[in-house]
C-alpha cells in the first residue's frame, strides 16, 4: 500500500526537514517487507494566497484515484501507536492501494475537505505547527512499520 503525506507549505533545509526525510527513509526500509510503501511526502504552495479553499483544491488534485483519504485534525480520532499501526495494517489488508494523509496550512484544512475524508486522525488535542506535524506523522509511520515488523523500536 502506497502511503502519501500531502502537505501545504514546504519544509526548508533544517532540522525538521532532516527528521522528516530520515523517518520516511526508515519507514520505506521497514515497510518494504510489509507491503507498506513507498512513503512519500508531497508539498504544495498556495501561490495565489487563496486560503483554505485554494489549499483544499491543491490537495484534492494530488489524491490518487480511489485513495483512502485521512485528514490530520485535532478533532479527529486519537490513536495509540499500536492502534495506529493496526489501522494501517487493516487498510492494507482490505486491499487499499493508496492512503493519503493531508496536512493543511497555518489555518488548518477546509471544512468541506475534512468532511470528504474517510478518516480523521488527531495527534492530540493541542494544535501543532503544520510544519512540525509532518515530522510527527513521519515518525509515527516509521513507528507503525516497526511495530508491525516486530522491531524493538517501539517500547511500551
Amino acid at each position: 500500500m502506497r502511503v502519501g503525506i500531502l502537505a501545504i507549505g514546504r519544509l526548508r533545509a533544517g532540522p525538521e526537514k532532516q527528521l522528516c526525510d530520515d523517518y520516511l527513509l526508515r519507514a520505506n526500509r521497514t515497510g518494504a517487507n510489509l507491503s507498506l510503501g513507498p512513503f512519500l511526502l508531497s508539498e504544495f504552495d498556495d501561490k495565489r494566497n487563496g486560503g483554505m479553499l485554494s489549499e483544499a483544491t491543491l490537495l484534492r488534485q494530488a489524491i490518487p484515484q480511489g485513495a483512502l483519504r485521512v485528514v490530520l485534525d485535532e478533532r479527529g480520532k486519537n490513536l495509540s501507536s499500536p492502534n495506529f499501526a493496526a489501522q494501517l495494517a487493516t487498510w492494507r489488508d482490505h486491499g487499499k492501494r493508496d492512503v493519503v494523509f493531508m496536512i493543511g496550512g497555518a489555518d488548518g484544512l477546509d471544512a468541506a475537505l475534512r468532511s470528504e475524508a474517510d478518516f480523521a486522525l488527531s495527534l492530540g488535542q493541542m494544535v501543532w505547527p503544520h510544519l512540525l506535524v509532518r515530522v510527527m506523522l513521519a515518525e509515527q509511520l516509521y513507528r507503525a512499520t516497526s511495530i508491525l515488523a516486530g522491531s524493538p523500536y517501539h517500547r511500551n
